[in-house]
């Protein structure tokens, strides 16, 4: 009953390769998933000895041949990348790649074959190099799937945060909160994690002014316009939610990204830093985020 957590390799430039290894490393998340790279099997095996990995890399075409065993890595291999492609510098081939092996996760959970996706991190200008123009990880997923309505979720240990707005300035995000995104993102919110299995999970709605508008001292009423009407209209539904609740920030060294409300029910966690490319291949990189980011993907994948 364990899930297949689909890891994709993210920019082999950077630090993805160097920090999957190091969380496969761990026998821990082998009791808790069967933990499936799609990538390069040459570029893990490349990282191999950097990072002093005893194991071995199994090179596969389909899901269905991989071990799931502590101790031998299952590389779902796109074979894209040459094994001499450098570390540290941006590359369109290293950018395709990511692309490329994003896309295939994607192909799987639609048909099932894994229960989540976990990314290492892309670079942005590699991915535009490589022919592919989105800002990030979270456009591609929504793109391929067909999603519009869709967010971003961070979560902590003892807190997750799901946004109404994302990669905008301050002035265009206040402008574009209106009581339909707002109940959409609740709704996003309640159904992910519904389906994890928390059992009628609370969702605090963060205000938009300093006190959540202190009543009409700070502001111009953008919680009563703009957040209100949705958080009562989903009250009305039976979700636990509740309005301007401050967030305190907590746990950032196991943040993870999520995104949610994909169509199909896919979940995708990541890593919350990008790729490092100064210290990529110095086995510097630590794997914490990623073993965070894949205890995510099995805390939020559909159970069985």
């Amino acid at each position: 009953m364990r899930p297949i957590i689909g890891i994709t390799m993210g920019d082999a430039a950077g630090i993805g390769p160097e920090i999957i290894v190091k969380a496969l490393g761990h026998e821990e998340v082998y009791e808790q998933c069967r933990p499936l790279i799609i990538g390069d099997a040459k570029i893990i095996e490349k990282v191999k000895p950097i990072v002093g990995y005893a194991g071995i890399v199994h090179s596969i075409k389909d899901p269905s041949e991989a071990k799931y065993e502590f101790g031998s890595i299952d590389v779902l291999d796109l074979d894209i990348l040459p094994m001499d492609l450098p570390f540290g510098e941006v590359s369109a081939l290293a950018g395709d790649g990511a692309f490329q092996y994003l896309a295939k996760a994607i192909d799987l959970a639609k048909e099932k074959k894994i229960d989540s996706i976990c990314t290492a991190p892309l670079n942005k200008e590699a991915l535009h190099k490589g022919g592919h123009m989105y800002p990030g990880h979270t456009e591609i997923l929504a793109d391929l799937t067909d999603t519009e309505d869709f967010s971003m979720m961070l979560t902590t240990p003892n807190l997750k945060v799901i946004h109404l707005t994302t990669h905008m300035g301050l002035i265009e995000a206040i402008e574009s909160i209106n009581p339909e995104r707002t109940y959409k993102v609740i709704k996003l919110a309640h159904e992910t994690l519904t389906k994890a299995g928390f059992k009628n999970p609370s969702i605090a709605v963060c205000g938009i002014n300093p006190h959540a508008g202190e009543n009409g001292l700070f502001g111009n009423g953008e919680e009563e316009e703009k957040l209100m009407p949705g958080i009562e209209r989903a009250q009305n539904e039976g979700v636990n939610v509740t309005g301007h609740a401050p967030i305190k920030v907590m746990g950032i060294e196991a943040g993870v990204n999520i995104t949610v409300g994909l169509k199909g029910g896919i979940i995708r966690t990541s890593v919350d830093h990008g790729t490092a490319f100064d210290i990529a291949g110095k086995n510097i990189a630590d794997e914490k985020s990623m073993l965070a980011a894949i205890q995510s993907a099995i805390e939020l994948a559909p159970k069985k």
